[in-house]
């Protein structure tokens, strides 16, 4: 496939037809409700809560700054039917960004069976694909989550490994965010000092299709923006959604120890201690 290093993580249409009514799969639409009832593909169940799949914002705000907490995480997934067995494929309707957040939560919290649809709802749609505006009510699951610290980029972290020349650090926001002309209502703007930019959507065709590029590609992509494959990489933004799509992208690609900074920018650039620049 394309020649990724691992093809199992996507997950083809022709494949996903074949397997769609299979008890132990379990397809999720992470699209907003208005646009699941449209229409969806069907079987799937539709993620009921914001798609950046954030802790609660005590000040009442879509969502938190950080990952959900476990127990409310394990809760989730039981009530869309997943089980720790359970195959779990992801899709959404923007170039996969916030299925491929809900693959990096689903591994962060130890599930490591989770496939993000190649070109989601575009391609499947595209490909003249069944639809429907049926909602799909799973049996619930049993679900528990364990949390892998080893894929998880602090803010103290951040503040520690990203002067350190044996890391990199990938910032996956616009060139707008970058330059920090767009502050995306932070205190402050700018980026964090030494890290190197590429934005997340470069990584997914313009075609009708939305599918990942080919392997060289996306290869190509990461050089030019100077990351190094042997380098432990940190990947950031402004929320840990579209860092966490660039880092499905490159453990699609092999890349090793990849971590999302969960935190990004909502946490690095509200806080007086943490450093930013626009220059260099």
């Amino acid at each position: 496939m394309a020649g990724y290093a691992h093809p199992e993580l996507l997950a083809e249409p022709d494949w996903l037809a074949t397997v769609i009514d299979d008890p132990k799969v379990r397809v999720i639409d992470c699209a907003t409700l208005e646009a699941y009832r449209r229409a969806h593909i069907p079987g799937s169940v539709q993620l009921p809560v914001h798609y950046y799949i954030k802790e609660r914002d005590p000040e009442g705000s879509d969502h938190g700054t950080l990952v959900m907490p476990p127990a409310e995480f394990e809760s989730l997934m039981a009530k869309l039917g997943v089980s720790n067995d359970t195959t779990v494929v992801t899709y959404d309707d923007n170039n996969g960004l916030v299925a491929a957040r809900l693959w990096w939560v689903l591994k962060y919290y130890g599930h490591t069976n989770a496939k993000v649809l190649n070109g989601g709802w575009h391609r499947w749609l595209s490909e003249g694909r069944p639809v429907t505006f049926h909602a799909t009510r799973a049996p619930k699951g049993s679900f528990s989550a364990k949390a892998n610290p080893d894929i998880y980029a602090t803010v103290e972290y951040v503040k520690e490994m990203h002067t350190n020349p044996a890391c990199q650090v990938l910032d996956a926001r616009t060139d707008g965010e970058w330059e920090g002309t767009n502050d995306r209502g932070n205190k402050r703007s700018g980026r964090v000092p030494g890290a190197h930019h590429m934005e997340w959507v470069r990584f997914v065709s313009t075609e009708d299709d939305r599918k990942f590029l080919p392997a060289d590609d996306l290869e190509g992509l990461l050089k030019s923006a100077g990351i190094e494959r042997s380098k432990p990489t940190i990947t950031y933004c402004q929320g840990g959604i579209r860092a966490a799509h660039a880092a499905f992208v490159m453990e699609l690609l092999g890349y090793e120890h990849v971590r999302v900074y969960d935190g990004s920018m909502r946490e690095w650039a509200n806080r007086e201690d943490t450093p930013l620049t626009t220059t260099g």
